[in-house]
């Protein structure tokens, strides 16, 4: 069974959440790269499940780029973008289906950018709802505000009242700060403030989101603006009424689409990123001030359901052991300890609490008896952050051939203390770690494999508990 889910022979694109008659119903955009033939063509495609643990598959043979799906009066309508070439242009279509089976393309229906308020290459991904305050239905999407500079990534906007005649508007949100489209948006409302969702690819590449009062701005960004990092792209999200999840994916290191993996370099672990590759779903939970942070999926967590005898082994510093726990004073040097043989896929959770001021703590996955190579989850509580560091780093010469300071990383909130729960999940190459419930950092791990887990403190001292390991 897997846990991320990935289409045989192909990568998953663009989730878009959708819910219906109690399952949710995620389509996605499958790309089968090198293995395009007869029998394998790029399409939508439509998950079920329940649990978003089990899925099954049902190709819906739209060929498109991303945008969404609605029922109305018992009848689906999808809404999705295509692509032609001299000149470069988006267009926005619609289709519609009785069954979710087969599927029926309006052609009078489809629509490029006006020329006008929005710029022509840049005009997709549309995400459609139904305004209550104008009576009317609203379509946001990846657009460009003509402007005076290259900076016009914003999320555009166009009114309808049937669905099929829509009216161009001035952009919802356009803060002129990107040289992209802000891709994928999405938009719900959660008690009393409204949220805007959408992927940059300029300079960050991330999803990030915006919150408001009220549909017409001004729209806040909070002080943690992200639900993952870059291995964690056009994100979008979907209710059952009662919980809300995001959607996006993890993308491969696999394919060097950009022609700017290094040279002479036969591992991937430092190759571009790809366009596509597993689905992760996040749960998202709202904050007393409105903020939204990101937990694991509890079913997701559940499917890991057998616990392991904990193991542990101390390499270095005066350790004291005990049954799923451990604890270290380490205030002038670095301690480390091994845990359980990592088994993909796989569980560890644990509870941490500093006992003094501590510089640096973490987990370890695939590391070797040497405490040496490996990858390193590096908790900085001074930081307020999380650092993932990869095992090229941590050789004799890491410091030398790695050319820049940070990896990947993600805030942890401000308000965050001395004691932290963690989860780390490992299928593959896929690396999930949830800090609190409230934080995730997920990346891709493919040049080592096998090794242990581990634990290890820097600079201080603290108590380690409940560390359980589980796997499938």
């Amino acid at each position: 069974m897997s846990i991320f889910y990935r289409p045989e022979k192909a990568v998953l694109g663009d989730v878009i959440p959708f819910y219906d008659d109690g399952q949710f119903k995620p389509f996605y955009l499958r790309n089968f790269r090198n293995h395009r033939d007869a029998q394998h063509r790029d399409s939508w495609v439509m998950l079920t499940t329940r649990d978003h643990v089990h899925f099954e598959e049902h190709d819906t043979k739209i060929v498109g780029g991303t945008g969404s799906v609605l029922k109305i009066d018992g009848v689906y309508h999808m809404f999705y973008c295509t692509f032609r070439r001299f000149p470069e242009r988006n267009y926005i279509n619609h289709a519609v289906s009785k069954d979710l089976k087969t599927w029926t393309e309006i052609p009078e229906d489809c629509f490029p950018s006006d020329d006008r308020i929005y710029g022509a290459r840049h005009w997709r991904d549309p995400f459609v709802f139904w305004n209550e305050e104008e009576n009317c239905w609203w379509m946001i999407n990846a657009a460009q505000k003509k402007g005076p500079t290259t900076r016009t990534a914003c999320v555009g906007l166009c009114k309808s009242t049937d669905l099929h005649h829509w009216e161009y508007c001035e952009p919802l949100y356009a803060p002129s700060n990107a040289q992209c489209a802000f891709e994928c948006p999405d938009l719900f409302r959660m008690g009393d403030w409204y949220y805007l969702v959408f992927s940059s690819y300029a300079d960050r590449f991330q999803t990030l989101y915006r919150m408001s009062r009220s549909l017409n701005g001004p729209w806040i960004t909070p002080e943690i603006d992200t639900f993952d990092t870059r291995a964690f792209y056009a994100a979008k999200t979907g209710s059952d009424g009662t919980r809300r999840f995001i959607y996006g994916w993890n993308p491969t290191r696999e394919n060097d689409e950009h022609a700017f993996d290094p040279q002479h370099y036969e591992g991937r672990d430092w190759n571009s990123w790809d366009w596509g590759g597993s689905l992760i779903v996040h749960e998202l939970e709202q904050q007393p001030d409105g903020t939204l942070s990101v937990r694991p999926v509890p079913e997701v967590l559940d499917a890991f359901g057998s616990l392991q005898a904990t193991q542990l082994r101390p390499l270095s510093g005066a350790w004291k052991t005990g049954k799923e726990c451990c604890s270290v004073w380490s205030e002038y040097r670095f301690s480390a300890l091994q845990l359980n043989p990592v088994v993909s896929p796989c569980r560890l959770s644990l509870d941490v609490e500093l006992t003094q001021p501590t510089r640096e703590f973490g987990v370890t996955v695939h590391t070797d008896e040497n405490f040496a190579e490996g990858y390193y989850l590096n908790i900085e509580p001074f930081r307020k952050r999380i650092e993932f560091r990869s095992s090229i780093r941590m050789t004799e010469q890491g410091g030398q051939k790695f050319p820049y300071e940070i990896e990947l990383e993600r805030p942890l909130p401000k308000d965050t203390g001395t004691r932290y729960h963690l989860d780390v999940l490992v299928e593959d190459t896929i690396l999930e770690v949830y800090v609190n419930g409230q934080v995730v950092l997920g990346t891709r791990m493919y040049d080592r494999s096998g090794g242990a887990f581990g634990l290890y403190v820097s600079n201080g001292a603290a108590e380690f508990s409940g560390i359980r390991y589980y796997t499938i």
